[in-house]
């Protein structure tokens, strides 16, 4: 067992703490990871609120780090590799994996943990969890091989960590999950780390018009500034009357990266005849519903669910990483700002105000 800090959500709807934490070895196939710097995600957020997580458990799901000590099986990673964990980790054999969508993998519970039940973590002889098997909000991870994958030592783990989630999921949902096309009018509502991501994904695909929509004007100048041809602050107006009027009558892809259901239904509404909308952020409670008129369905509109940008993460982040080396996809400027633990509270009630595109907690 080694000591390490951690932030630590003791309690729904309370601060965190930073604590120490003993940290155990790792088993055949897991990986010792020094954290060298995490994303603050709303994913994170949604925990604290009591939406997902069952305290004591160590938040963050983010992260970039460096290999410090692999098991006696680990054959993917070395001792001194740069590396992103993702929550994506897949077994490789159920259904969903073999018919290739391993982020939907239906038998990854037992890589979230240990087969036999014993703790990664513990607190003074107690079990501490880990966020999504991962748990980033801590000097080190202990996490299961298939949780990581090996990068280019020249990225910045900062920006790196990134792809952990935010660039994976939005970069992603545009690419994969919504196969934006060249030339389409594209719509993004919620201009934070995902939205952004989202945006992206869009410029790249190659999309002639990207509305972006927000409340806040802080925020529709970073639309502008990631690629955004056009920005409606929500506050003004009928804003599917103003995405139908840019657009022409409609964009062809639209995308929710809020979790919202009035937004949800505003996707569908803003689409042309055969539009698809994509609903990116986590709607909670889970048990809400999303009503919409029936008629829009009549002119082949469609709408779908994406989890984590339908992403193969050990093939999607380094191409992502590439991207950024090509200078093709900014991560710099998505990093609002870059705190220590010790700040974990603070960065959250940056993310509450809206203030931020990306908090990103460094260790050293």
């Amino acid at each position: 067992m080694r000591d390490i800090r951690a932030a630590v959500l003791n309690a729904a709807r309370e601060p965190l703490s930073v604590e120490t934490l003993q940290i155990d070895e790792p088993d055949p196939h897991e990986v010792l990871v020094r954290t060298s710097a995490s994303g603050v995600c709303h994913s994170d957020l949604h925990a604290v609120e009591g939406n997902s997580n069952t305290p004591p458990v160590v938040l963050g799901h983010e992260p970039a780090g460096i290999v410090e000590a692999v098991g006696s099986e680990v054959a993917t990673v070395t001792v001194g590799d740069h590396v992103v964990a993702c929550t994506s980790f897949a077994c490789g054999a159920c259904p969903q994996c073999v018919g290739g969508y391993p982020h939907l993998c239906s038998d990854k519970v037992p890589m979230s943990g240990r087969l036999d039940g014993r703790p990664r973590l513990l607190r003074d002889g107690q079990p501490v969890e880990q966020m999504s098997g991962l748990g980033s909000f801590a000097e080190m991870m202990l996490v299961h091989e298939r949780a990581l994958v090996k990068i280019k030592d020249e990225v910045p783990l900062d920006r790196a960590a990134l792809c952990g989630c935010a660039v994976t999921t939005g970069t992603g949902a545009a690419l994969n999950t919504a196969g934006v096309s060249p030339g389409s009018a594209v719509a993004v509502f919620g201009i934070g780390g995902v939205g952004i991501s989202i945006i992206q994904g869009a410029r790249i695909a190659g999309a002639r018009q990207i509305i972006g929509i927000d409340l806040k004007e802080e925020k529709l100048a970073m639309a502008k500034h990631f690629g955004a041809t056009h920005v409606i602050n929500g506050n003004e107006g009928d804003v599917v009357k103003q995405i139908k009027r840019l657009s022409e009558g409609g964009v062809d892809y639209s995308f929710d990266a809020v979790g919202s259901k009035v937004l949800a239904e505003q996707c569908l509404y803003c689409l042309r005849p055969r539009g698809l909308a994509t609903l990116v952020g986590a709607i909670y409670p889970v048990t809400d519903k999303i009503e919409l008129r029936a008629g829009h369905f009549f002119v082949e509109k469609r709408i779908q669910g994406c989890y984590m940008g339908s992403n193969r993460f050990q093939q999607d982040v380094p191409r992502y990483l590439d991207l950024y080396l090509q200078g093709r996809l900014n991560l710099d400027d998505m990093i609002s700002e870059r705190m220590p633990l010790d700040r974990v509270n603070e960065a959250f009630a940056a993310m509450k105000g809206g203030e931020v595109a990306r908090t990103v907690l460094v260790f050293d």
